[in-house]
């Protein structure tokens, strides 16, 4: 995982992985992926990271930036 943040994974348990990028133990596992992206939110948003939310097949799905963001929206 080459993007730094909290990413949100397939465990090999068979539920859901809150990863901070690089590391290769989860920091939390959830039966749900909507309970591993609240968690993961939190974190995101203490960290000041971003939020990287996968799919089954392991390709990110969602983003969402909780940091500074390089490009912010005029107006």
């Amino acid at each position: 995982m080459a993007k730094q943040g909290q990413h949100v994974v397939r465990s090999s348990s068979g539920g859901w992985a809150v990863k901070k990028a690089g590391s290769s133990r989860a920091s939390s596992v959830h039966n749900t992926q909507a309970e591993a992206i609240k968690a993961a939110t939190r974190i995101a948003q203490n960290q000041k990271t971003e939020l990287y939310i996968h799919g089954l097949d392991g390709r990110i799905r969602e983003r969402n930036s909780y940091g500074n963001d390089p490009h912010p929206p005029k107006g």
